[in-house]
């Protein structure tokens, strides 16, 4: 045999080794790219679904509450045969009705087991009372139920016999001042329609399902298996989270998941992530606690749908084809044109398992092997552009809801916390420039006696009409804000005494103009001129004692504080 041939020999027998030492390396390395890739899109996709849920919930919970706290239906409530009474609560139901999505209510009362209910076509307008609840009825057992436990909030899916819809039903109990329960009051919101919105979001290898405290299955694209009427059901009868999965172990890990998001609800890691098995396939599940709603998100992962392994085949194939041709180089050129690039990509390979996805600066390679480092370039490419993509969602919709967070829902103003935070601001600017500005504190006057002689929708009305007339007559770039209740707050700046004085008063004679239901409405001013290093404390101090000035001259009136 000549030295040639045993050299062949040698090589290939090296080649061999190599080669089968490389891709046991290298599909390591690929599975470890898939599982992390997989747990950061799991973490950003359950942030996603989390949000999708709460942006159309989080406005139809508000809105309920605000029916709950309504004085004329808690005044009715205590007197449900009183005419007067009814007619402006009817008034107050079809006035918060117009604004619910749904377009649909529900009232119940507590002393009279009245069901008051009218929907989105207005059928029931002339027979609002639809059935009376039995405590000796089970499907009437929620309410009873809810007013046992004082539960002053619950989300739960349910069919209404009664009235033939199966909906997601936002319930809210309605208390008296004195903390005495009422009644409970909510909408709902039409089951099919919710779950094509936010469930069924027809994204291969993605499956999104909402659970309640427990683990019962609330939300999901097989309706077979949503644990209707949850609430008033003995454990052991629901639907549970363990259904999906094939193993009991992989049960206790969902559920153990959910109790650390539940004993820790303020950790910085609010979403785990954990490998289960569902119907006979590796999943990566994703669980994340929603304390706004006392439910939990799962989204469930198939790696092998969202990133097959099949699709590194082409690199596995090339990478081969090229150690085989190294058998035809002397060993200078096996080491160069070979074992080099392989450490250049295993090295990039390495960045990626690492968290590190960024393209990496490869050799440039020709043949077989450039192709294998194009491959492996183009895939780190899309994953980066993938979870760039979903970082981008989940940015933007986390904006929206920044955004709905500093908005007053009502008057379409700043909210008090957005305010304050314009406020901190001006004033680290003016003790930096040396600069000026105003702050003007407006109250409606009488604003309780409009509220008590005509309803929670008059005094909407006015507030909406007030803030109406402040965007008016301010300058594009002053700001203005709903304070709380009947307050409202404006940012003058920049501001000098003679513009504060006169924006003031040109506010209060705006506003003087307005009526509402044959009632004038008037504020009482309060202003102030900000100097440089003044705190917040002080500033919103002197304005309040301006307006408690023009309040003790006899309202409607415009003080400046000295």
């Amino acid at each position: 045999m000549s030295l040639k041939t045993r050299f062949l020999l040698l090589a290939a027998c090296l080649v061999l080794v190599a080669s089968a030492a490389a891709w046991t390396v290298f599909h390591r390395i690929t599975e470890g790219i898939i599982e992390q890739w997989g747990e950061r899109v799991a973490a950003i996709q359950v942030q996603y679904d989390g949000g999708r849920l709460l942006q159309p919930l989080e406005r139809e919970i508000a809105l309920a509450r605000q029916m709950a706290d309504s004085i004329v239906l808690q005044r009715w409530a205590r007197d449900h045969d009183d005419p007067a009474l009814k007619a402006q609560a009817f008034a107050e139901m079809e006035s918060f009705r117009r604004n619910f999505s749904d377009n649909s209510y529900f009232v119940v009362l507590r002393n009279s087991g009245g069901y008051y209910h009218n929907n989105a076509a207005n059928d029931y307008v002339e027979a609002r009372l639809r059935y009376r609840l039995r405590a000796d009825r089970p499907a009437d057992a929620w309410f009873f139920r809810l007013i046992e436990e004082g539960r002053d909030f619950h989300l739960n899916v349910n069919p209404d016999v009664e009235l033939g819809v199966t909906k997601l039903w936002i319930d809210v109990l309605m208390r008296d001042a004195d903390g005495e329960i009422l009644g409970v009051v909510g909408t709902g919101m039409e089951l099919e329609g919710f779950l094509q919105e936010v469930v069924d979001i027809h994204q291969p290898g993605i499956t999104t399902l909402f659970v309640d405290y427990n683990g019962a299955i609330q939300l999901y694209r097989d309706r077979r298996l949503i644990d209707y009427a949850s609430f008033v059901k003995p454990e052991g009868q629901k639907r549970t989270l363990d259904l999906l999965v094939d193993l009991p172990r992989d049960a206790e890990a969902l559920f153990g998941m959910m109790r650390e998001l539940r004993e820790a609800p303020d950790s910085p890691t609010n979403v785990r992530t954990e490998f289960v098995t569902v119907e006979g396939k590796r999943h990566l599940a994703g669980v994340a606690f929603l304390p706004a709603l006392g439910w939990f998100e799962v989204t469930l992962l198939d790696l092998e749908k969202l990133m097959p392994l099949d699709g590194f085949t082409p690199v596995a194939v090339v990478f081969v084809l090229t150690l085989l041709v190294t058998l035809l180089v002397f060993h200078l050129a096996l080491r160069r044109q070979l074992l080099a690039p392989i450490a250049a990509l295993e090295a990039a390979m390495q960045r990626v398992q690492q968290g590190n996805i960024s393209p990496a600066e490869l050799p440039r390679g020709r043949g077989e092997m450039g192709r294998l480092m194009h491959h492996f370039h183009s895939m780190a490419e899309a994953i980066q552009r993938h979870t760039r993509d979903l970082e981008e969602r989940v940015r933007e919709r986390t904006e929206e809801l920044e955004a709905v967070a500093i908005r007053d829902v009502l008057t379409g103003l700043m909210n008090r916390r957005g305010m304050q935070q314009w406020l901190e601001e001006q004033i680290l600017r003016a003790s930096r420039e040396g600069s000026h500005f105003g702050l003007i504190w407006l109250d409606l006057d009488r604003f309780k006696e409009l509220n008590d002689g005509f309803g929670h929708a008059a005094g909407d009305k006015a507030l909406v009409r007030v803030a109406e007339a402040l965007r008016d007559g301010l300058r594009p770039y002053d700001r203005a804000s709903r304070w709380g209740g009947d307050e409202f707050l404006v940012l003058l700046s920049p501001c000098d005494e003679p513009t504060l004085t006169r924006v003031a008063e040109r506010l209060r004679q705006a506003v003087a103009s307005i009526e509402v239901d044959g009632t004038a409405v008037t504020i009482s001013v309060g202003a102030c001129l900000a100097v440089p290093g003044e705190d917040l404390d002080s500033l919103l101090k002197r304005a309040d004692e301006a307006l408690y000035e023009a309040k003790a001259e006899g309202r409607n009136r415009a003080r400046v504080a000295v």
